[in-house]
């Protein structure tokens, strides 16, 4: 789409997208402005991107006819052959009170926040076209299996992370790459890590929000993982205490902790003098390792709000990582000591 006065990014449209991203995510909120400037705009934009995204699949007012026609609108209004003012028409009016009131803010504003998006650089724009295109497409697919017995296995819980996460590490590190001449020098191998590093942040999303997806009739949990330990997902309850359960638990925690150890050697790939894309990385590492933890030690939680870490613990992870951000052997280290209570488990590639 040629620009024309009407979708060229304001410095209203800027100050648009720093307000709402304190209202959509507190822990993004936190990480983007540790960027370097020239950053912060084009991924402060995708997360948003990624959220609208998300409101579509998430909203249970939605049918699944409208979720998959919504998505679909939105990955052209993204690639510009639709109009965001249109998407932002179909979309708000239907949206219920399930949907958080900054959520409702972000749909009405979709023509800012796209207009943002069009004032990128030609491998910007492909790299958040790309993702929310896959992404898109993805979550309308899985929102049309959703059901409480869970994904088939294993291997369906990495294509699911895949389209939800994976591709999300993807489009971070084009945008690194792009900024970066000295990181692009090790993009092959951050492209494959960056995937991995996707998947430890979702898994350990999943196990933290088992039970409010059960309540909307969805489990995201690979059966056979359970099965293997002798326990049906169909039987899962709040509070349930079957070893075959915490059994399995502990396989997925002991494969999100591999994950995440990928995601210190992606950060590890940085230059060490790129502090500021070093702590983006390492404050959402140690704040999943930290929820880990806690869902490690309560395997019978029945709500995110029992393994949610404290803000005194995220303070802390954001002073010691922030302090070590350039010394790769501590930053090992502290990995090792802070996981060290969670299971060994080696991912295994169907």
């Amino acid at each position: 789409m040629t620009p024309t006065m009407s979708n060229i990014a304001t410095l209203d449209d800027v100050r648009y997208q720093e307000h709402i991203l304190q209202g959509v995510s507190r822990t993004f909120a936190l990480t983007i402005p540790q960027l370097p400037p020239a950053l912060r705009e084009v991924v402060g934009n995708a997360y948003l991107l990624c959220r609208i995204v998300d409101t579509v699949e998430d909203d249970s007012a939605l049918t699944l006819e409208q979720t998959r026609e919504l998505a679909e609108m939105f990955i052209e209004v993204v690639s510009g052959t639709v109009e965001a003012e249109t998407f932002a028409r179909a979309l708000y009016p239907l949206l219920s009170e399930h949907t958080i009131p900054a959520e409702h803010d972000l749909i009405k504003h979709t023509p800012s926040v796209i207009r943002m998006t069009h004032s990128f650089n030609p491998v910007q724009r492909q790299a958040l076209e790309r993702c929310i295109r896959i992404m898109g497409q993805g979550m309308a697919a899985y929102q049309e299996s959703e059901s409480l017995s869970g994904l088939e296995n294993l291997a369906e819980m990495d294509r699911y992370c895949y389209h939800v996460a994976g591709v999300v590490g993807e489009m971070l590190t084009e945008l690194f790459c792009d900024y970066s001449p000295e990181i692009n020098q090790h993009k092959p191998t951050l492209m494959q890590l960056s995937v991995s590093f996707g998947q430890g942040l979702q898994m350990t999303n999943i196990l933290k929000d088992i039970w409010e997806d059960r309540k909307r009739g969805a489990c995201w949990l690979p059966r056979d993982i359970f099965l293997q330990e002798g326990f049906d997902l169909n039987d899962l309850q709040p509070g349930c205490s079957e070893r075959g359960f915490h059994a399995g638990l502990g396989t997925l925690i002991g494969i999100a902790k591999t994950h995440l150890q990928n995601a210190l050697a992606y950060t590890c790939l940085i230059p060490s003098h790129e502090a500021g894309v070093r702590r983006f990385c390492l404050w959402a590492i140690g704040m999943a390792v930290l929820t880990l933890n806690k869902i490690n030690h309560k395997r019978d939680f029945i709500t995110g709000r029992e393994v949610k870490i404290s803000r005194r613990s995220v303070r802390a992870t954001v002073l010691i990582t922030s302090l070590l951000a350039s010394q790769d052997w501590a930053l090992k280290k502290i990995f090792a000591i802070s996981s060290r209570n969670l299971p060994e488990v080696q991912i295994v590639r169907s």
